[in-house]
């Protein structure tokens, strides 16, 4: 056997132990003493070769922390100083010259427009008015609104008036509230470039907060909505909202509240406008958990069986004004929206029910439906849907309805080419829906053009 030698070298055995103490004795020689013993001038000349003496020697300069050739330093401090003039002089010459600030550019007329658009909201505000809310000629008006039912707490102040006249009109006013909401879904990049994303936020939250009011939030199941502040009527020789139009801070007549124990329309649209505002509001958990329970509450409601009559059937305050036509497309909008809000997986599987297009005949092509506005939100909530199938592609057990929907919004928005000759035009090009007998017709015009931008 033989040992291993964990020390390096070669291995060798030695026969002779003479021999092998003396190379013992000649290893332990320290090596070092050795190298330190003074060599004379010819023992150098062998090992170091001939010296230069004529060389001239490096002089250094010791810093402290580090030991540099004085010419480096000497180079080094030059560049510096060449450096700073260079870099110093065009900065001490720019900062001497007078400053000429340039003027900020005009917002185009696309944001004033905008913003105007938003000031008649401002404008229309019913209730105690904030000290900031831009309308200077505006203060407080219908602080008894709701004084007629007992059994709200606080009334029915807030919202927004209508239009000239100061009825409060719950449909319309939470239809607009769901188109708020969802402009700021899409474009909040948009409107916080241009100042105006807390300015809408506040608007919309205005709104919801009344929408609250207008059923018992609080609870989990209701049976009746309070769809309408103040009322006239036509050819009134009382005072009302229409026989006397005057400034709402000068209203002097009675305002009484509609009540409806059927309103699957109705229902259907303060859901939508309550869960859309609910993802505007994602940065206030708390305030968004209300508007969602509020959604649910009031959707339970309009998809009650017993409150299948939309809500102005037989209401002379409210038939010759904004009669609802029917109550599906509302079911399929305020699903959707209930969907984007919570997550919650039946919402969908109701919006893409197969029963619920065809009672919608959503792909029927008629034209009138594809128009949105505030009667009519199929055209809307089938590109909601759209939007489901297009970005998170559920696949299987949505597919065949949300594939029907993709294409009906696919015909909806070709429809308005010019090339298709579905709608009048204006030698302006601006697309003129075919309601031309009808009240309002920059109402089809103005949802028109945002659906085809969303899309």
């Amino acid at each position: 056997m033989y040992s291993v030698n964990r020390w390096g070298g070669a291995f060798e055995i030695h026969a002779d132990p003479v021999a092998a103490d003396e190379h013992s004795r000649n290893m332990d020689l320290d090596r070092a003493a050795l190298s330190r013993q003074r060599l004379d001038e010819t023992q150098q000349s062998w090992l170091l070769g001939p010296q230069d003496r004529n060389k001239k020697k490096d002089k250094y300069v010791d810093l402290g922390c580090v030991v540099c050739k004085r010419k480096m330093l000497g180079w080094i401090m030059w560049t510096s100083l060449i450096a700073s003039v260079v870099i110093g002089i065009p900065i001490i010459i720019a900062k001497s010259l007078p400053m000429h600030k340039e003027e900020e550019p005009p917002p185009d007329r696309y944001t004033m427009a905008l913003h105007k658009a938003l000031l008649f909201f401002n404008a229309q505000k019913s209730g105690r008015l904030p000290k900031n809310n831009g309308i200077p000629w505006r203060g407080n008006s219908g602080l008894e609104d709701g004084s007629d039912q007992p059994d709200i707490k606080g009334g029915l102040v807030g919202g927004y008036y209508d239009a000239g006249d100061n009825i409060k009109f719950h449909f319309p006013m939470a239809y607009s509230m769901t188109l708020l909401s969802w402009s700021v879904i899409e474009y909040s990049h948009k409107y916080k470039a241009i100042g105006e994303y807390n300015h809408v936020r506040e608007l919309i939250k205005w709104g919801t907060d009344y929408l609250l009011k207008t059923f018992n939030s609080s609870a989990s199941t209701i049976d009746k909505i309070y769809s309408q502040v103040g009322e006239s009527t036509n050819s009134s020789t009382t005072p009302d909202d229409h026989y006397c139009w005057t400034r709402p801070e000068d209203m002097d007549y009675p305002r009484r509240t509609q009540v409806a124990s059927s309103a699957p329309d109705l229902g259907g649209e303060i859901a939508a406008a309550l869960a859309a505002a609910s993802i505007v509001f994602h940065d206030d958990a708390a305030y968004s958990k209300k508007l969602i329970r509020g959604a649910a509450t009031v959707y339970k409601f309009a998809r009650g069986m017993g409150h299948r009559t939309t809500y102005s059937r037989g209401n002379p305050y409210i038939e010759p004004f904004y009669s609802s036509t029917g109550y599906w497309d509302e079911y399929m909008w305020s699903a959707a929206w209930m969907y984007y809000a919570t997550g919650n997986g039946s919402y969908m599987s109701f919006a893409t029910d197969p029963r619920l297009p065809r009672n919608a005949k959503a792909f029927m092509g008629i034209t009138d439906l594809g128009v949105l506005s505030w009667d009519n939100k199929l055209p809307a909530a089938m590109l909601l849907l759209t939007r489901f199938r297009m970005f998170l592609n559920p696949g299987y057990p949505y597919e065949e309805s949300l594939r029907g929907y993709h294409n009906a919004t696919g015909l909806n928005m070709c429809s308005g080419f010019k090339e298709f000759n579905v709608f009048n035009w204006t030698r302006g090009n601006v697309l003129l829906a075919f309601f031309m007998n009808s009240w309002l017709v920059l109402r089809f015009i103005s949802t028109e053009l945002f659906g085809s931008y969303d899309n």
